[in-house]
């Protein structure tokens, strides 16, 4: 007979496992339904629905997860001692795997759940803002915009980058981070210097 912490933990990984191939599913199509995530696991919707009551309950789980991975990534980025556009092209490389595999958050955030996921991630954006700020009073990156609208380009661009890479895998991170640092107002030169240095 099963103990009470063996059925917890079984619990867990039937959730986690759900939320990996509900991952999947939705990036391949965004407006999949909890049926296609149930069968794309192998479980009755009614499993499905046991720990995530709605797709929307879903949704905020992903980009919970999704949040607490990249803010781990940001947050040890931004304590270096090394200047905006350095950090950011760490920050990049770093978040790369994370922004491949939550790339369509950033679909979903234009759609019906954006308000929602948009109040998950305000702390992550607030830290991501504070980066480019840094760099903005150090004269490392443009100052046409402010700090919170010029990160969220340049961070969009990533998962744009991310997102396009599906096709056929040529563009990866180096495009996305020449790509964002371009964004922030980096040299080109500059940017492909920081980036290759970190090959």
């Amino acid at each position: 007979m099963p103990t009470e912490s063996s059925r917890v933990r079984s619990t867990n990984e039937t959730r986690d496992r759900i939320l990996d191939i509900a991952l999947g599913v939705l990036g391949e199509n965004p407006d999949a339904g909890m049926g296609d995530i149930a069968a794309a696991a192998s479980v009755v919707r009614r499993t499905v629905y046991g720990h995530f009551p709605s797709r929307l309950a879903l949704v905020r789980t992903l980009t919970e997860r999704a949040v607490t991975e990249m803010t781990a990534v940001l947050t040890e980025v931004a304590a270096s001692e090394a200047e905006a556009d350095a950090a950011w092209a760490a920050f990049v490389a770093r978040l790369w795997p994370v922004a491949h595999r939550y790339r369509v958050l950033l679909a979903l955030r234009r759609g019906e759940y954006g308000e929602a996921i948009h109040g998950l991630l305000g702390p992550f954006d607030e830290l991501l803002a504070d980066l480019v700020k840094r760099g903005q009073d150090t004269g490392v990156f443009a100052q046409h915009l402010p700090a919170a609208i010029l990160s969220q380009t340049a961070y969009g661009v990533v998962f744009a980058v991310a997102d396009s890479d599906l096709s056929d895998g040529t563009l990866g991170v180096r495009a996305a981070s020449i790509t964002s640092l371009l964004m922030l107002g980096v040299p080109e030169t500059r940017a492909t210097a920081l980036v290759d240095d970190r090959s």
